[in-house]
C-alpha cells in the first residue's frame, strides 16, 4: 500500500524503500527537514496540545517554498474525541487546507468508551477524499487496540497508521509493533511517539518500513528542526 504522496494532490508516489516523516510548525522547519532528506512532513500547530490543525496560510507558505508532501492534522482538541461541532469545522478546515497545497491528512477518533469513532472518521474520510490520510495515534489509546486496528486498516484512502503501539512511547509499544507487523500491518505502520535511534533496527527487522519523528530533530519545540539530525535519521532508515 503507498504511504509517500508527491506535492501536487493528484498524483500518489508509491515509496519503495522507507519513509521518514517530519513534523513541521512553519516554513522554517519545512525547508530543514527536506535539505536533511526527509520525505514528507506532517504539519502541525500546538505541540503543547500534541498537534492541533495549522492555519491555511501556515501550508500555503510552506508549499510556496518547500517540495515536500505535506500531511496536515485535522484535530480541534488535545484529545482523541469530536464534538459535532468540532467536526463541521473540521470539514470546512480540509476544504481550505486542500486549496492552500495538503497533500494529505492526519486525523482519527474514538468514542468515549475507547472503541474507534467510524462514523467521525469516514465522514472526514468522505471531505478529503482523493487525497490520502493517516490514522494518527488515537489508535494506541483504544480500549481494543486490535480490534481497532480491524476498523481502521481497510478504510479507503489509508495511507498509514501512526502508531507507538502504546500510550507511552515506542519503547514501551515494541511488543505489539512486532505483532502488528506479524499480522500483516507493517506496510501500514508509520512508527512514532518517542521514537530513539536504537529502535530503528528492530522496527526494520519486524517489517516497518516508516518513521516519524518531531522532537529527535531538534532540541525543543521553540526551535527549528535541526537538517543535520534529520539527515542522520535519514541515513538510518535507509538501512533498509
Amino acid at each position: 500500500m503507498p504511504y509517500g504522496v508527491s506535492k501536487g494532490p493528484d498524483t500518489v508516489r508509491i515509496m519503495t524503500g522507507s519513509l521518514l516523516e517530519v513534523i513541521a510548525l512553519d516554513v522554517r522547519d519545512a525547508v530543514a527537514a527536506e535539505e536533511g532528506g526527509a520525505d514528507r512532513l506532517e504539519i502541525v500547530a500546538d505541540m503543547s496540545s500534541d498537534g492541533l490543525t495549522p492555519s491555511a496560510e501556515t501550508v500555503a507558505a510552506i508549499a510556496a517554498e518547500c517540495g515536500l508532501p505535506q500531511m496536515v492534522m485535522l484535530r480541534r482538541n488535545a484529545g482523541f474525541g469530536v464534538t459535532g461541532e468540532e467536526l463541521d469545522r473540521l470539514r470546512r478546515d480540509a476544504k481550505e487546507l486542500s486549496e492552500a497545497g495538503a497533500a494529505g491528512f492526519v486525523f482519527g477518533f474514538l468514542t468515549g468508551d475507547g472503541v474507534v469513532d467510524l462514523l467521525a472518521t469516514e465522514a472526514l474520510i468522505h471531505a478529503v477524499a482523493p487525497l490520502p490520510w493517516t490514522f494518527h495515534r488515537a489508535v494506541d489509546h483504544a480500549a481494543d487496540v486490535r480490534a481497532a486496528w480491524r476498523a481502521v486498516r481497510l478504510l479507503p484512502n489509508l495511507s498509514t497508521v501512526l502508531t507507538a503501539g502504546s500510550p507511552d512511547g515506542v519503547g514501551d509499544g515494541l511488543a505489539v509493533l512486532r505483532a502488528r507487523a506479524e499480522a500483516g500491518d507493517g506496510p501500514l505502520a508509520l512508527a512514532g511517539g518517542g521514537l530513539r535511534t536504537e529502535h530503528v533496527p528492530v522496527l526494520l527487522n519486524y517489517g516497518i518500513r516508516a518513521f516519524h519523528v518531531g522532537s529527535a530533530v531538534r532540541d525543543s519545540w521553540s526551535l527549528p528542526v535541526d537538517p543535520a539530525r534529520v539527515r542522520a535519521w535519514r541515513e538510518l532508515v535507509d538501512l533498509a
